[in-house]
């Protein structure tokens, strides 16, 4: 579908004259039929290539943290990509997703935890909608777990192998794994949690109901503390008559949050306290982003993984650093700290948010989804094909699907191509600029 859009320009001439363009804006829908999932996608779904408007030719700069994308490709820069990597990497993987002219192919190899390989793929779907007939032909394996698998150690050995290349939502220092944006940047339907546009925006007016000074003096953290020992650990930190550290904290039985339709977890509701704690799961967690959102000074307790976007937060500047050793002492330390320098405190909060709102926005999720997948495809030594048992899968997916997973399917369902280029990619980082081996 299309549909005729004027807009205004200002001429480079010295009066500035305004000229009126129009412009064929195109607009996607999904073929669904009575509610079902078509018996097979579109034969040609989206336009292969698409323009963007003559006034918006030049893109803005990436992030800073876009820089990475170069050093999480680093082990394949010399030896490239080869077929070989990828079969090794098979059974590491949950699933392949293949690209060719445009066309996503997908082939599972086992169960993913809930719905986060659906929610995954409907975010590179979405990207193919964004910038069609740019995204290169590319095939690449995903590991939807907590935890990485591609583990230096295996691969630095005297005769040094490849490993093979894994796209995961975290990484970590000792492990080779390729960072990638999480599902939840498109919905957690399991937990009730919106896409990113929707619930950053419900959590900016939850910022503005309670000035930071008039905040709850204290830290707070609400989760699950069941998966991890630095969670149960940091239970023991929780303030009382005979502990008094400045820390409440909440464990958070899913199951009773979900038959009470999630009345007790919101996360807008929860930017209440001057001092929010970030503590890690089974690995990274998802909560990290909407934690820093909260305008609250966020106290990391010194995480072991990262995810794409945070290695470029400074300590002190976007968040305190809490020692998982003694983290009830740092705890209390940071807090009382705080209310001793409330505009120091209050700064840093703001900064950490400030941080996620000017870098986080969707449009730059994509754009790193692009230039990583664009990196990533250069590196390949081998023609992309359709592997034996993959289908072709399309955003009708969505049509299939009810509930909040339909719901959070649609809303962050992106409509019509992007009129903007990607931003420009960065330089990389020198060598002395990041410990990365």
């Amino acid at each position: 579908m299309t549909e005729e859009v004027k807009f205004k320009t200002r001429s480079n001439s010295v009066s500035e004259t305004i000229r009126t363009f129009s412009k064929q804006k195109i607009e996607y829908k999904l073929n669904c039929f009575n509610g079902k999932m078509t018996e097979r996608c579109p034969e040609d779904p989206y336009p292969r290539t698409f323009e963007e408007d003559e006034d918006s030719s030049t893109a803005a700069s990436c992030p800073e943290y876009f820089k990475w994308i170069n050093e999480d490709l680093k082990p394949w820069k010399k030896t490239g990509i080869t077929r070989e990597m990828i079969e090794m990497g098979e059974k590491l993987a949950q699933f392949r997703l293949v690209i060719i002219n445009g066309t996503a192919y997908f082939k599972k190899y086992e169960d993913a935890f809930q719905t986060r390989d659906v929610f995954t793929i409907w975010g590179i779907l979405q990207l193919l909608r964004l910038y069609p007939g740019k995204i290169p032909d590319l095939e690449l394996l995903f590991q939807t777990g907590d935890v990485t698998v591609v583990n230096k150690r295996r691969y630095q050995t005297p005769k040094p192998m490849s490993p093979p290349p894994l796209f995961h939502y975290c990484g970590r220092k000792s492990a080779y794994d390729i960072v990638f944006p999480d599902w939840t940047f498109w919905g957690w339907g399991e937990l009730g949690i919106r896409p990113w546009e929707g619930i950053l925006q419900k959590i900016q007016e939850g910022n503005k109901k309670t000035k930071w000074k008039d905040r709850i003096p204290y830290a707070f953290w609400k989760g699950n503390p069941r998966v991890s020992l630095n969670r149960y650990e940091l239970t023991k930190c929780n303030a009382s008559s005979q502990n008094d550290s400045y820390a409440q904290i909440y464990s958070v039985h899913w199951d009773k949050e979900i038959a009470q339709s999630f009345r007790n977890t919101k996360l807008e509701d929860q930017c209440t306290h001057r001092y929010k704690i970030y503590a890690e799961g089974v690995a990274w967690s998802v909560s990290e982003k909407y934690i820093v959102a909260c305008d609250s000074m966020t106290l990391f307790i010194e995480p072991i993984f990262y995810d794409f976007f945070t290695r470029s937060m400074v300590p002190l500047k976007h968040y305190w650093p809490i020692r998982a050793q003694s983290m009830c002492e740092d705890i209390k330390y940071a807090v009382e700290w705080g209310n001793a320098n409330p505009d120091k405190a209050e700064a840093i909060g703001k900064a950490g948010t400030s941080f996620i709102e000017e870098n986080l926005s969707m449009k730059y999720v994509y754009d790193y989804m692009f230039h990583l997948l664009t990196a990533y495809a250069r590196l390949s030594r081998f023609e992309p094909t359709i592997p034996v048992g993959g289908v072709k899968i399309c955003s009708e997916i969505a049509c299939s699907m009810d509930g909040l997973w339909e719901q959070y399917l649609i809303e962050s369902m992106v409509k019509s191509p992007s009129d903007t280029p990607p931003c420009t990619m960065p330089s990389p980082y020198d060598e002395d600029e990041t410990e990365e081996s």
